[in-house]
């Protein structure tokens, strides 16, 4: 947890709180997506986190790319926005947040595959095929099943909210 959300949960105790965040899909020479098992909740996930206030949410998604992946990436395009109920993570400690998430496809330029064995236990890439099978955060097979079936078109969800009848 960054120091600036150690300070908004000191204020707001355990009260949902909204996240701007970011997640990176980089995808390996055999199609293979990289994911990230997390320490805190102990599930597969996508690389990624929230952004830092004045922070640039590309430069967000680089730094988290490379703190919890040791890769360096080139940011390519946006796959998707994401959010809603089912973005809500509750952490151990009972904070809970729900992410407003921007999702960003990117390549490979550098660095050393490896976990920072803080935020993140394992780093592997997986085939469309073994998603299934992992344990992940329920929200995100959604986006990375995304990311491999519709690279070429930004996703979101319409709307749902509809003006008062009146």
């Amino acid at each position: 947890m960054s120091e600036y959300m150690r300070k908004v949960r000191a204020g707001v105790g355990d009260l949902l709180i909204e996240i701007p965040s970011v997640c990176v899909l980089c995808f390996d020479e055999r199609n293979r997506v990289v994911l990230v098992r997390h320490a805190e909740v102990d599930l597969w996930t996508t690389p990624g986190g929230g952004i830092e206030p004045q922070e640039l949410p590309a430069d967000a998604a680089v730094r988290e790319m490379w703190e919890e992946t040791g890769l360096v990436v080139e940011l390519s395009r946006v796959i998707g926005v994401y959010g809603g109920p089912e973005f809500t993570t509750r952490y151990r400690n009972g904070d809970r947040v729900s992410f407003a998430m921007t999702v960003f496809l990117a390549r490979r330029i550098g660095g050393t595959l490896r976990p920072d064995g803080v935020e993140t236990l394992e780093v592997a890439a997986f085939a469309r095929e073994e998603i299934a099978g992992l344990p992940m955060q329920p929200w995100a097979p959604r986006v990375v099943y995304d990311a491999f079936d519709h690279r070429d078109a930004v996703h979101f969800d319409p709307p749902r909210w509809r003006p008062p009848e009146g």
